[in-house]
């Protein structure tokens, strides 16, 4: 059976992002618009499965970057168990490949953290009603050419350590987080340097945060 609003009941939402502020500013924007309800906030991708999975919202409006389970993994799996759910990106990357990954996982909108407030309420009726949203910045984004995706340029387990490097994480840590000696680490270092052309930590770190592997 199709989880659509009626008229005689809210749209109900379903929020999921990491900084609690960032969340209860969204909310408290869409308490301001009638026939819009946020029902539950989760700080995580699997608190947003768990959530989704026992109040079958309407609308999912999650971050892509958060702690264990991120928003691109969580929409994935919420499409796949509720495809007539509609989920909404609302996050601070705008780069072709973060959107692209975002849809080809289930999204159907897309807008940005810094969008003014009336389009919060926009992307959720026009999900509603067509089934798809993106903010003029992303369309805008949609029609330049992308460049490679990390998961293009490096294998899983490079952008795996790559991850960890650009956390400020030594060779030491990150070889015991991932079973690794530290000599195979380093050799995964020098190796990402080589495929990325890139000679320092710093450049990796910012390649890393372009990417949206770490945040800012």
């Amino acid at each position: 059976m199709k989880n659509t609003a009626s008229p005689n009941r809210p749209i109900r939402v379903v929020l999921a992002d990491d900084h609690d502020l960032v969340r209860s500013g969204i909310k408290a924007l869409l308490s301001l618009v009638d026939g819009v309800e946020v029902v539950a906030e989760a700080r995580n991708g699997s608190e947003l499965v768990t959530l989704v999975d026992a109040l079958r919202p309407e609308v999912v409006m999650t971050d892509i970057s958060m702690p264990g389970m991120d928003g691109i993994a969580a929409i994935a799996e919420i499409h796949a168990r509720h495809p007539d759910v509609r989920l909404l990106v609302l996050s601070m990357y705008d780069t072709v490949d973060f959107v692209k990954r975002a849809v080809a996982s289930g999204a159907c909108g897309y807008l940005m953290k810094d969008a003014p407030p009336f389009e919060l309420e926009q992307s959720i009726r026009s999900v509603m009603a067509t089934g798809t949203y993106f903010s003029p910045v992303i369309a805008q984004r949609l029609l330049q050419p992308s460049e490679p995706s990390a998961s293009d340029e490096l294998t899983d387990r490079q952008v795996e350590i790559l991850k960890l490097i650009a956390q400020g994480k030594a060779s030491k840590e990150i070889a015991y987080e991932l079973g690794l000696s530290p000599k195979t680490v380093d050799v995964h270092r020098a190796r990402i340097m080589e495929r990325l052309r890139l000679n320092d930590i710093a450049s990796l770190t910012r390649y890393a945060v372009r990417k949206g592997l770490v945040k800012p």
